[in-house]
């Protein structure tokens, strides 16, 4: 089983910056699994935000593309989600998630995903 445990969340104005971490351990964990981050607004569904690959391709979905950048460091077992320029529709519960195995696409559906962080507040206001 992966354990992923997240930090970073918060409230800025909009406009500002905030920097989510995600940790991964556990003895199944690989450095090469696929891993995403996610968010969800109150009443709306699970989105996917950014993703990486095996082949540590990056993937953004397009409503952040630009704005969020996704990094790894892999000596730390740790991803990273550098959100610039937020804005109000940008506030949710972001979540990290890993697949479990390698991949070499665009994973973008939460069933691809078997490890799941407890999810870290992010609001943004006007």
């Amino acid at each position: 089983q992966v354990r992923l445990v997240e930090s970073g969340g918060g409230s800025v104005q909009a406009g500002g910056s905030l920097r989510l971490s995600c940790t991964a351990s556990g003895y199944s964990y690989r450095r090469d699994y696929c891993m995403g981050w996610f968010r969800r607004a109150p009443g709306q569904q699970s989105e996917w935000v950014a993703s990486i690959d095996s082949g540590d391709r990056l993937y953004y979905a397009d409503s952040v593309a630009g704005r969020f950048t996704f990094s790894k460091d892999a000596a730390k077992n740790t991803i990273y989600l550098d959100m610039a320029n937020l804005k109000t529709d940008d506030s949710a519960k972001y979540y990290c998630a890993a697949m479990g195995r390698t991949c070499f696409y665009r994973a973008l559906a939460t069933d691809d995903y078997t490890s799941w962080g407890q999810g870290t507040q992010v609001i943004v206001s006007a």
